[in-house]
């Protein structure tokens, strides 16, 4: 609903966005839903979208993604504007929406499926990732369990999974609630 509300909007209204600004980014946090709400309301993402990364499988289908036949992480991708924001502002927020100590999956979703992953796309962001590691590490004195991996190719997940938390709010916050999403994430930021 939102995503068909902002094209309206950019169809009746154009806006001047400059190409060269267009950028993305792909980080897998477990569940996507969850993702997707964390990153639409930042200042300078234009949109998200649900998806699937990392794998071996084209095309894949969640029912597959889930059953860690296809090696794809639910993943979600992020367009925003590099004159707003950056990758390593975006990657700071990914990290304080996740557990980078859970080996195991993210919150009550566990499986290959559902580990976090930050994607690259060239060594500038390697090496951005690398460090902001290092500084998590340091900080809690603990291993990052987090895959760093080099992009390859994102497949947009099924309709009904974008926008989730938004077209389906009470059933998202009964998922986020029961998994405690919150309670986790403040226990390991603040």
């Amino acid at each position: 609903m939102k995503k068909t509300l902002l094209i309206i909007f950019f169809l009746l209204f154009p806006v001047n966005l400059n190409a060269e600004n267009i950028s993305k980014v792909y980080f897998a946090g477990g569940c996507f839903w969850c993702m997707e709400e964390s990153f639409d309301k930042v200042k300078g993402v234009i949109g998200t979208i649900a998806g699937y990364s990392g794998g071996h499988v084209k095309n894949p289908k969640y029912k597959d993604v889930v059953k860690n036949t296809t090696g794809h992480y639910e993943t979600l991708e992020i367009t925003y504007d590099s004159s707003i924001t950056n990758f390593e502002k975006l990657l700071e927020i990914f990290w304080i929406n996740i557990d980078p100590f859970d080996a195991n999956g993210q919150f009550c979703d566990k499986g290959e499926s559902y580990k976090s992953v930050v994607f690259y796309e060239n060594s500038d962001q390697k090496k951005i990732i690398e460090t902001s590691i290092k500084k998590i590490e340091n900080k809690f004195n603990k291993k990052v369990v987090t895959y760093v991996k080099n992009f390859n190719e994102f497949y947009m997940a099924e309709t009904y999974h974008q926008d989730y938390y938004e077209k389906n709010f009470i059933r998202y916050l009964m998922y986020k609630k029961g998994c405690q999403r919150d309670e986790t994430l403040s226990k390991i930021w603040g």
